[in-house]
């Protein structure tokens, strides 16, 4: 079906697509990974970068720019299309500052961004930007910190924390388990780098972190202090995973010391009477002082008949 309404991108399908925004979105996905994260006075950037190299100067390599001193951004696909939209931005941040003499806001730049998404999907002849942004920063004479996501499409929205291309369901679906409202700096920083280890497998080396604590106060994280943060949370995985052994093996020794058991006595009908329900899996039947052991899986099947007096087992 899509064969007959991909050629021009302003054909919708039957139902409603627009095939050509959707392969953007199909190039977001095979992006590398970004993530942000809002905490209480700052808002964190971190992103997966791809390894350099041998030859390569790893400066220009790069998937977090600034588009103003207050303003920072990091996207995930087509890095030529993110070059040419981030330089677009740049000329319009300080086209405002020129004619209103004021920086501009975040939601400001961040509805100019999707603007400019939204265009190139009603264009003929021309094709859709095939990046997703997280645009963050500080309002001026503001204090809260701001987190907004762009899609090819020219959706805008605001989040407290959110991730853009590969594996983001994944990244997302840790982010809503672990995100809590009022996180300081560090716990903002930790939890970014402990979201992109979910999908990065190279460690720190491979990890780029900005953040944003004020107005004006865009920084970047140094690769030690990365490193440094990623020894941490190994160190604390390790912990919890001994934790949960001991756990595990106590649990294991009392379950071993107390087993259920199921007494019929005899000639009475009717079903047995559990007396310990914390071990279904080895259980005692005893039946006029006979004592059999039966898997939890055998005790459902089988059939427990009191034996007559004086007859033979």
């Amino acid at each position: 079906m899509s064969r007959s309404y991909d050629r021009a991108l302003t054909v919708f399908s039957p139902d409603g697509h627009l095939f050509q925004v959707d392969y953007a979105l199909e190039a977001v996905r095979r992006g590398t990974c970004a993530v942000g994260v809002k905490g209480a006075d700052a808002v964190v950037l971190g992103v997966e970068k791809k390894s350099a190299l041998q030859l390569q100067d790893p400066r220009t390599v790069r998937k977090v720019a600034l588009l103003d001193d207050h303003i920072c951004v990091a996207f995930s696909g087509l890095t030529a299309d993110g070059r040419i939209l981030i330089d677009k931005a740049r000329v319009e941040c300080q086209s405002h500052r020129l004619t209103v003499e004021d920086p501009v806001s975040v939601e400001y730049i961040t509805k100019f961004v999707a603007g400019v998404q939204q265009k190139y999907t009603q264009s003929g002849g021309a094709r859709p930007f095939g990046i997703s942004t997280l645009i963050v920063g500080f309002d001026p004479e503001d204090t809260t910190p701001r987190l907004y996501q762009t899609e090819p499409s020219g959706i805008y929205s605001a989040w407290k924390a959110n991730a853009i291309g590969r594996s983001s369901k994944t990244v997302r679906e840790f982010l809503e388990k672990n995100y809590t409202e009022g996180l300081t700096k560090d716990d903002a920083i930790k939890l970014t780098i402990k979201s992109l280890l979910e999908v990065v497998q190279t460690g720190a080396k491979n990890i780029e972190i900005t953040y944003v604590d004020g107005f004006n106060q865009v920084k970047n994280l140094e690769n030690e202090e990365v490193e440094r943060i990623v020894k941490e949370i190994e160190t604390e995985k390790e912990a919890e995973a001994e934790r949960k052994k001991n756990r595990m093996a106590a649990v294991a020794q009392i379950l071993e010391a107390e087993p259920a058991t199921i007494c019929v006595a005899p000639g009475q009908s009717g079903a047995p009477v559990l007396q310990d329900e914390r071990d279904r899996s080895a259980v005692q039947v005893q039946e006029n002082g006979l004592t059999s052991s039966l898997t939890g899986h055998a005790m459902e099947s089988a059939t427990m008949r009191p034996m007559a007096h004086g007859s033979d087992p």
